[in-house]
């Protein structure tokens, strides 16, 4: 498992990409590592990352059990990211254009989104679809 292709489309095994993310053990240093961790942890279904990673006035109100229930029932196919702007690591805000596609029933569907992300204490938090 840990030699597996991460889900985030790096070409770099999970355990060199976004499992450190999704373990705990470090934290991404961009906009755009946290999203595709975000993404790794919709495939992995590590719910408890998502909201962890989630703005933090917005942690309370996060659904766990039907962002459960979503991750769970869809079966995941991809990510491109398709364009950044900003987000490095000396920066504070950024955003990242992207594509999931994921199989739900046995339609295929692409979610396209520009999320926003802040950085907080030195940390990347997902904000907002933009």
């Amino acid at each position: 498992m840990a030699d597996d292709p991460c889900p985030c489309g790096s070409g770099a095994a999970f355990e060199a990409c976004c499992g450190p993310f999704l373990q705990g053990r470090a934290r991404p240093k961009t906009a755009e590592a946290l999203m595709r961790s975000r993404y790794s942890a919709y495939v992995r279904q590590n719910i408890a990352y998502l909201k962890a990673t989630l703005w933090p006035k917005f942690q309370d109100g996060f659904d766990a059990d039907g962002t459960a229930r979503w991750a769970a029932e869809n079966h995941w196919t991809g990510l491109s990211v398709l364009e950044t702007d900003k987000g490095g690591e000396n920066d504070r805000d950024g955003t990242v254009l992207f594509e999931a596609r994921y199989l739900s029933g046995a339609k295929l569907n692409v979610h396209l989104e520009r999320s926003r992300f802040r950085k907080k204490a030195g940390c990347w938090y997902y904000v907002e679809a933009l």
